[in-house]
């Protein structure tokens, strides 16, 4: 339940303006530059003397769309439950910049010290609520920052922020489909200054007396947002965190064989067919896929005895890809490769980063409890399997779809052995708020698997799945595509991350 928060000069009924974001995330939503919001979301029988365990949202969307006001993420659900099994929790989700308005990137932009700003406004969101979670029922003790895909990667950049400093900001971190390796080349200022010189240009800055950058802040903002808006809704620029030197220091692979992270307690893990998201389509032979793997199309681009390892390590063998259910199938109309294409590019961006987060916070003594997801939501196409955000409505406990315009994962025909599943996981995450302990589900008493951490000898997650009849998960050796993935990790100095 969401309770009506008043003062004397606030009524809050309704969420606010999302930040501006181009994509399909942010189009349902209004939008506007006062955008640096959070919303507080618990129980109604919690007052300010409640001091309960907080979980903080941070969406998804690329770092250029999505917001925490987005109905997918509907907390109601999720927090219902917790209070239901002993478990309760203050939920709330923050809004941050975006795209060029939140990681505008250059020369310029680094000596005036305005890097990152997205990532800023994460933080400062975190300072607020260590501030004044208290006021709501929470404990500013015992907050937990969360998300997926980007919000997931944020959550792995506040780990490693600032040379692994540990702020008090946090005390665990739950990372879905992403982590503090990046999914593609982290590079620094200058990766994006013909971008920016770009832009410059466009808007009638360039040369300015007033210097290019104070020049961009005083374009109208209809102007500059449609100059920013590109085809189809779109960004038209790529601007994405970049290494400063000062919040993110180094990449995120550096920083984890360094043991430069704050040591709390995670959640990591990624679905099965995360690549069926993110592959290259139209790819027939084993000479396209090496062109794509050596070409501007990959990000960044490999070198040629790279490539040709790949290739041995995912061979032209459709029962090798993605998704496994399909055995020897080959999708046409898609690529006679896209199966094999789309395995490569669900490990190099998703699978290969999660296993190396579990195995360093193995190394370090710290608790880690990783998993992959194995379910296909309802609406889906077939061919897409368990792609990248299938697991958000499963955790959320998003029974009713709320805020799916496509895609809904639950429907009439919805085996009831995935509402069980949703209903084991919404709690476990609960468990991990409250607790840190994603088993430690209170008066939850429906089907359970133990989620075994991972560890030095152990290294194991929790295979989240289900079929028409039962809820099928289980405990697994974290070795899928071991030695593909070992090598992607191996040479993560050649992927720039």
């Amino acid at each position: 339940m969401v309770g009506h928060v008043t003062s004397e000069k606030f009524l809050c009924l309704a969420y606010s303006d999302i930040c501006v974001g181009y994509g399909t995330d942010s189009i349902w939503y209004p939008m506007s530059e006062a955008c640096l919001t959070l919303n507080v979301i618990r129980d109604s029988s919690v007052d300010e003397n409640s001091k309960l365990p907080v979980g903080v949202w941070i969406h998804g969307g690329g770092f250029y769309q999505g917001s925490g006001a987005d109905e997918r993420y509907n907390m109601s659900a999720i927090v219902s439950n917790a209070n239901k099994i002993g478990k309760p929790f203050i939920a709330v989700t923050i809004n941050y910049r975006l795209s060029t308005w939140g990681f505008l990137s250059s020369r310029e932009v680094a000596e005036s010290g305005n890097t990152n700003l997205g990532l800023r406004d994460q933080r400062l969101a975190l300072h607020w609520i260590r501030e004044n979670i208290a006021s709501f029922g929470g404990d500013p003790d015992k907050v937990t920052i969360w998300g997926e895909s980007a919000g997931a990667m944020s959550v792995g950049y506040h780990l490693t922020a600032y040379g692994g400093r540990d702020d008090r900001l946090f005390r665990g971190g739950i990372m879905e489909s992403g982590g503090s390796i990046s999914a593609s080349a982290l590079g620094d200022e200058t990766s994006y200054q013909d971008e920016f010189d770009a832009l410059v240009k466009e808007v009638g800055c360039e040369g300015s007396e007033k210097g290019a950058l104070q020049c961009l802040r005083e374009v109208p903002f209809e102007e500059l947002n449609g100059a920013l808006n590109g085809t189809g809704g779109w960004p038209a620029y790529g601007f994405s965190p970049v290494i400063d030197g000062d919040f993110i220091r180094k990449r995120g692979s550096v920083s984890l064989n360094d043991h430069k992270f704050v040591q709390v307690p995670v959640i990591a893990g990624t679905n099965s067919d995360e690549g069926t998201s993110f592959g290259p389509t139209g790819i027939n032979t084993t000479d396209q896929f090496y062109v794509y793997l050596t070409g501007n199309q990959s990000d960044p681009p490999l070198p040629s005895p790279v490539a040709k390892n790949l290739l041995s390590l995912y061979p032209d063998d459709p029962s090798q890809g993605i998704p496994a259910y399909l055995g020897d199938a080959r999708i046409a109309s898609k690529g006679l490769q896209w199966r094999r294409t789309n395995a490569y590019a669900g490990d190099h961006m998703m699978h290969a980063n999660r296993r190396r987060q579990c195995e360093v916070w193995a190394e370090t003594s710290t608790p880690a409890y990783c998993y992959r997801f194995n379910v296909r939501s309802a609406d889906m196409p077939y061919t897409s399997g368990s792609a990248h955000f299938e697991e958000v409505a499963f955790v959320f406990n998003n029974i009713a779809g709320l805020g799916y315009h496509y895609g809904k994962p639950f429907t009439a025909e919805t085996p009831e052995s995935w509402v069980r599943l949703s209903e084991m996981m919404a709690s476990m995450w609960a468990g991990f708020i409250y607790e840190l302990d994603p088993n430690d589900v209170g008066s939850y008493s429906g089907d359970f698997v133990r989620w075994d951490g991972y560890a030095d000898g152990n290294e194991v997650d929790i295979l989240f799945d289900a079929d028409a009849n039962a809820t099928t998960s289980r405990m697994e050796g974290d070795t899928w595509r071991g030695d593909a993935i070992e090598y992607i990790n191996s040479i993560a100095d050649v992927y720039e991350r």
